[in-house]
């Protein structure tokens, strides 16, 4: 009996620039999670934390793994977001968020794209949050 592996279509992405950023926030922190935010502090922008310090629930949803960190966001906000592919990337300047990266003159954005209809049966599937903890 073969088995046959299912190659998933990630949810989320990340640019060359966002990861070097990331690994140098996984060697400061260590293990490192992403949320991405709804509105509070610094818009809707993605969050980074060391892991342990932001309380997933069971409002939020695993959406999957960038670059070695799990990337979570609330159940409400992916009603408007799971019909697009997020990809991390940075932009200079100072945010107004507690995401690890703002004391060093950057911060992480969001941009997307919306999924092809042939896409959409063969993304990652979503978890809850509360799930993984």
């Amino acid at each position: 009996m073969s088995s046959v592996k299912v190659k998933y279509i990630p949810r989320v992405l990340a640019t060359a620039e966002a990861k070097v950023l990331i690994n140098q926030l996984r060697s400061q922190y260590g293990e490192l999670i992403f949320h991405q935010s709804g509105g509070c502090c610094d818009g809707s922008a993605p969050m980074c934390f060391e892991k342990g310090d932001f309380l997933v629930g069971d409002s939020d949803l695993w959406i999957g793994n960038v670059h070695g960190c799990d990337f979570f966001m609330s159940a409400d906000q992916f009603e408007y977001w799971k019909h697009t592919q997020l990809t991390i990337d940075l932009t200079r300047g100072v945010g107004s968020s507690f995401s690890l990266e703002i004391p060093l003159g950057v911060r992480f954005i969001i941009r997307s794209r919306i999924f092809e209809p042939d896409e959409m049966n063969k993304l990652v599937p979503v978890r809850r949050g509360d799930d993984l903890q």
